[in-house]
């Protein structure tokens, strides 16, 4: 049976893969395992070991802490709210796009959307 936290920290993986644009095979040649093992990763079906947990994070550009925000407490509406947001393909390639902007281009278009917002 699943663990709460094992899908959850899961679930962050595969978020943060999505993020820098890598794919399981690609995660799984970087931390020396097969793409399957990060399926089983992300779905919570295998607990990820702390040093697994810590090759993941290096290669994702993470602290360790980053998989386990949003457990417990307060945060849970908060992360449950983020979480269907990114589980949209669209919204995660937007996300990623929007990333791949240079930094002053990025918060141009940041004020921009703001703008727009609050006007709507």
């Amino acid at each position: 049976m699943k663990h709460p936290v094992d899908v959850h920290v899961g679930k962050r993986i595969r978020h943060r893969r999505w993020m820098v644009g890598m794919t399981q095979q690609q995660l799984a040649d970087s931390v020396g395992i097969k793409f399957q093992q990060i399926q089983k990763y992300e779905t919570g079906m295998n607990r990820v070991s702390a040093s697994r947990l810590w090759d993941i994070a290096r290669t994702l550009g993470v602290q360790i802490g980053f998989f386990f925000e949003g457990l417990g407490g307060e945060e849970d509406t908060q992360a449950s709210i983020e979480a269907d947001i990114l589980a949209n393909k669209e919204a995660m390639e937007l996300v990623r796009a929007y990333y791949a902007i240079p930094e002053a281009q990025r918060k141009r278009l940041f004020d921009l959307a703001r703008v727009l917002s609050d006007a709507a």
